[in-house]
């Protein structure tokens, strides 16, 4: 299986050049460590921060420098400060190419939980709603089942939604997959995990073919 920071990685891989990104809470936000040399992306954060760089080293830290998740960040140049109503009123206006979001659930109708599980305690969810409403790429990362190894990904969601018929693509720790037609379709497996242990970890229809390439890094 993969580690957080390998599913980041492969997020990475997912942007291109020229893209206007949000990075969600969580495995999404690794993602702006791993974004390949060769293209620019502009990372944006809807606490209000344009052109979000890095983690920061220790000497670089800056407290009031935060993403959504306020864990500290660095600026890229040319990057802009801002009130997070103009950060929304960019993501309601369709003007974010790409965005990253973690989930509880995911189902084959391309539905997404991701802000909510009844009697527990969660932080809320935050522009999770905005962001599958108007961003014109989501794709999820989460891990393939939860800590009970119960499947994440299912027939239909149990949890409340934060969003409708909206998620295409899904990176885990174990594979990469699409939402088409009614199921999840595998796209690519994790090094060393085989088709049928991705089968068995999944709670909604899965269509494989016979040979599914491994994860590159």
């Amino acid at each position: 299986m993969l580690s957080r920071e390998q599913i980041a990685m492969r997020v990475a891989q997912e942007f291109k050049d020229g893209d206007y990104v949000n990075l969600g809470i969580g495995i999404p936000t690794l993602a702006a460590s791993y974004v390949p040399d060769d293209i620019s992306v502009m990372l944006q954060s809807e606490n209000g921060l344009l052109g979000m760089g890095r983690y920061p080293t220790e000497s670089e830290v800056d407290a009031d420098m935060i993403n959504a998740g306020k864990e500290t960040v660095t600026a890229i140049t040319g990057a802009s400060i801002f009130s997070s109503a103009e950060s929304f009123a960019m993501i309601r206006g369709g003007h974010v190419d790409f965005t990253v979001l973690g989930a509880f659930e995911v189902d084959v109708s391309g539905n997404i939980a991701s802000w909510m599980i009844p009697g527990k305690l969660v932080k809320g969810m935050g522009g999770a709603m905005d962001l599958v409403a108007g961003a014109k790429n989501i794709i999820v990362t989460m891990t393939h089942t939860d800590k009970h190894g119960n499947p994440k990904l299912l027939g239909e969601c149990t949890l409340p939604l934060t969003g409708v018929n909206c998620i295409t693509r899904i990176i885990t720790d174990l594979a990469v997959l699409s939402v088409e037609n009614g199921a999840f379709v595998l796209q690519e497996r994790a090094p060393g995990v085989t088709i049928d242990e991705i089968k068995e970890k999944t709670g909604g229809k899965l269509v494989a073919p016979d040979s599914v390439p491994e994860m590159q890094f």
